[in-house]
């Protein structure tokens, strides 16, 4: 099989890599907005972003399992079944998407609670939750558009529309935080409403590129007229790997929940340091993904040896890059704690902390290229179960040990997170090499005829 020029390693990451960095930098910088109201406002957006991410990754069973397996299918030619697929997850992402957001809006504040935030915050926190969390069904039809167009290989405009959805959440949030030119001051909830605002947008535009750019004329029949057989193949491959994202979001949550026991200075420390590394993580992230695609293609197209070795290619550019991200990152580490806070200990710890991306990212890589091949290959319950067994049953009972019981602190929990990462790395390693993932594929040419 050749691979379309568009469908090229570079052709595919570097838009990839420039929307995964947006995606990241919305989140960022409504923190560096927020810093500018108070460290209270600061833990209660943080707080209610980790639970909001924790129920987006639910959304992903549908998107993921959508992606994959639509790629398999122009992988093999099947590109009448293409149009089932994509109508088919649209729709029922909606349905659950409207779902969680109204789970969100009626029970924000008992879902909050237990991160034990002061009451002033907890109100800020219950509120910016509702509105953003209220709003998870867009996000979910946005996700699920997106997901499909790039597997087409257009993810310069998935790329077009994260810039212009940042561009309007950023500049609604700076409009209603600082209040120039006369608007009001909102504050937390100002931020919220701008987030809104851009993702409803960028669903707009999301539809109109899925009609006129993919050629996918979806009619309102072809979103009730899923086959159930359809759906399943995809449920196959979301249900699994949105339960690795899951149990590795829970693992966060919890691990959150234990800083909370440290103070609000050492939750301030993790969502900065956090937010600085996620910006590391884009580039094994995209890659990731471009892995997924194209392995996706291959393995739909029975060419296995060339994925097999496709996995290696995209593995080693990876790491390459984050190691090359990290020493950029540590050599400006406190200037950029320094861009969130003037807490003096809270810029030490943090420009610490980043040092540990010496190791702690190359390992990371493993588990994001891997895992993502492992996906394509609809090998995703093996991922599933290496999640749970490492996460749940090792580190976080070591997180909490190491850091609450011991003593360590959040020094000591990165050192669990780095221990995490490089078990689970060395686990998926041996599974692509091991080649079990070559009996797990969902659409072969075979059945194209």
């Amino acid at each position: 099989m050749t691979i379309p020029k568009k469908l090229g390693l570079i052709a595919i990451t570097w838009p990839l890599f420039i929307e995964s960095s947006l995606q990241v930098f919305m989140r960022t910088s409504d923190t560096f907005i927020v810093s500018h109201i108070s460290d209270e406002a600061v833990a209660a957006v943080g707080v209610s972003n980790q639970l909001i991410i924790f129920l987006f990754l639910l959304l992903q069973v549908i998107s993921t399992g959508s992606a994959i397996v639509i790629s398999q299918c122009l992988g093999a030619n099947k590109s009448r079944e293409v149009k089932k697929f994509a109508a088919g997850a649209i729709a029922l992402n909606f349905l659950f998407g409207f779902l969680v957001s109204l789970c969100i809006v009626i029970f924000s504040r008992q879902l909050l609670k237990p991160f034990g935030l002061e009451p002033a915050a907890l109100e800020q926190a219950r509120i910016y939750f509702s509105i953003v969390g209220g709003s998870l069904f867009i996000q979910a039809v946005n996700l699920t558009i997106a997901s499909i167009t790039q597997v087409h290989g257009y993810t310069r405009y998935t790329m077009a529309v994260s810039l212009g959805v940042n561009l309007i959440n950023l500049t609604g949030s700076i409009l209603f935080v600082f209040g120039p030119f006369g608007f009001p001051k909102l504050g937390v909830p100002g931020v919220a409403i701008s987030a809104i605002v851009s993702q409803f947008v960028g669903l707009l535009v999301h539809s109109i590129i899925l009609r006129k750019i993919v050629r996918l004329n979806l009619s309102f029949s072809n979103f009730y007229k899923a086959r159930f057989a359809d759906l399943k193949k995809i449920l196959a491959i979301g249900i699994p790997t949105a339960g690795g994202s899951l149990v590795y979001s829970i693992s966060q949550l919890m691990t959150t929940y234990f800083i909370t026991q440290l103070g609000a200075e050492m939750l301030s420390t993790r969502i900065y340091t956090q937010n600085i590394m996620t910006f590391i993580m884009v580039l094994a992230i995209s890659l990731g993904r471009e892995t997924q695609i194209i392995i996706g293609r291959l393995v739909g197209a029975g060419e296995k040896e060339e994925a097999y070795r496709q996995l290696f290619r995209s593995l080693l550019l990876s790491l390459l890059l984050s190691l090359a991200a990290v020493t950029l990152t540590v050599l400006f580490r406190k200037q950029l704690i320094g861009m969130f806070t003037d807490n003096v200990e809270i810029i030490t710890l943090g420009a610490f902390l980043l040092t540990f991306g010496f190791l702690l990212e190359p390992i990371r890589c493993l588990n994001i290229v891997i895992g993502e091949a492992l996906r394509a290959a609809g090998d995703a319950r093996f991922i599933l179960l290496i999640g749970v067994g490492v996460i749940m049953g090792l580190c976080v009972p070591l997180t909490y040990w190491v850091g609450i019981r011991l003593g360590y602190g959040l020094v000591g929990m990165w050192g669990v997170f780095i221990m995490d990462e490089g078990v689970r790395g060395l686990l998926l390693l041996f599974r692509w090499k091991s080649r079990a993932w070559e009996n797990k594929v969902l659409v072969t040419r075979e059945e194209a005829g």
